[in-house]
């Protein structure tokens, strides 16, 4: 496994304040293929953008996009525009999508999860994945980048991770963690990659965020999605209750702590949508269960709304204010 990172490179490795997940449900509209949620996604990137910012703020925001979009003209700025106006590096943040109504089509209709390249059907479906990922990584660091936030896209196939057996066996971090180092926000994104063993597979954002949370330590991980958090059933019944706060405990077990349910502590219904490939809200909670086990505060948030910005922005690590709606799983001895 080439996933550890040589004692030089640990040694100047930058600290990561957060890795962020945007949830696919969450920047896109899950019933219509290849369709962006453009309001959210602005919203989601301003918000991105105050989180890194350091000391004072300001309304004009410059621009990294100088490509020509719809039609329009491409306007470039002039060189003393760019004085102060980049988003500082010192707050250093990794950004993570998933697929939403991207990918998962192309991917469930050909298998290419389930592996198999000697078949003609799932090669061409990786490739139509990765062309449909690899379209809306573009757009979200776009949107990113005219947010001043200098983004880069990175693909895990890209960079040469891969699998066995669908767990990560060769995941180098070298190339994100220079890009922080040199003042980039890096954007990964859930991906077609090659595995050892089924010749193929998808790999989720989450167990992505996962191993980069193993690695770089952030001092907090926010997963943005298009509920409030975790539910104890699913969100869309009327009696369901919102997981406030998520104990987990070294042996990687956990169980709720805020409110206190009646019955089992575990009690809580999952469900998976069927064209989800990378197992949905139940990857979700076990990836984030494995990073609160690294001492690492995990907060699964409604993206676009004023609960997301307050866990961005890292006021959760202290005190969970009442009125703040999420869910928090932490660590506990």
């Amino acid at each position: 496994m080439e996933s550890e990172l040589n004692r030089e490179e640990a040694a100047t490795v930058k600290p990561i304040r957060c890795i962020v997940k945007l949830g696919g449900a969450a920047i896109t509209c899950k019933n219509e293929l290849e369709k962006i949620n453009e309001e959210d996604l602005v919203t989601v990137c301003s918000q991105l953008r105050l989180a890194m910012m350091s000391g004072s703020l300001s309304d004009e925001v410059l621009s990294l996009d100088w490509s020509k979009r719809h039609g329009g003209s491409v306007t470039v700025p002039v060189v003393e525009d760019f004085t102060d106006q980049l988003v500082s590096g010192s707050n250093n943040f990794v950004v993570v999508h998933g697929a939403g109504s991207f990918g998962h089509f192309q991917a469930s209709k050909s298998g290419v999860h389930k592996g198999g390249l000697n078949q003609p059907l799932v090669k061409a479906g990786f490739v139509a994945t990765r062309i449909s990922v690899t379209s809306l990584n573009l757009e979200i660091v776009r949107a990113l980048a005219r947010e001043g936030i200098p983004s880069i896209g990175m693909s895990p196939f890209s960079c040469g991770w891969s699998t066995c057996k669908r767990k990560i066996d060769s995941a180098d971090v070298t190339m994100i963690t220079k890009a922080i180092n040199s003042g980039f926000v890096p954007v990964l994104h859930g991906d077609a990659v090659l595995d050892s063993s089924l010749d193929c597979t998808i790999l989720s954002g989450d167990v992505i965020i996962s191993h980069l949370a193993a690695q770089m330590k952030p001092e907090f991980v926010v997963f943005l999605t298009d509920v409030l958090g975790v539910y104890d059933r699913p969100p869309s019944e009327p009696d369901a209750v919102l997981l406030r706060e998520i104990a987990v405990r070294e042996d990687g077990s956990w169980s709720v702590t805020t409110p206190v349910l009646q019955g089992t502590s575990k009690e809580v219904e999952i469900t998976v949508a069927a064209h989800d490939t990378t197992g949905g809200m139940a990857t979700k909670i076990s990836e984030a269960a494995m990073i609160a086990r690294q001492g690492v505060d995990v907060y699964i948030v409604k993206a676009a709304t004023s609960h997301s910005i307050t866990a961005l922005s890292g006021r959760l690590k202290d005190d969970i204010p009442e009125d703040w709606l999420g869910t928090v799983i932490r660590f506990v001895r």
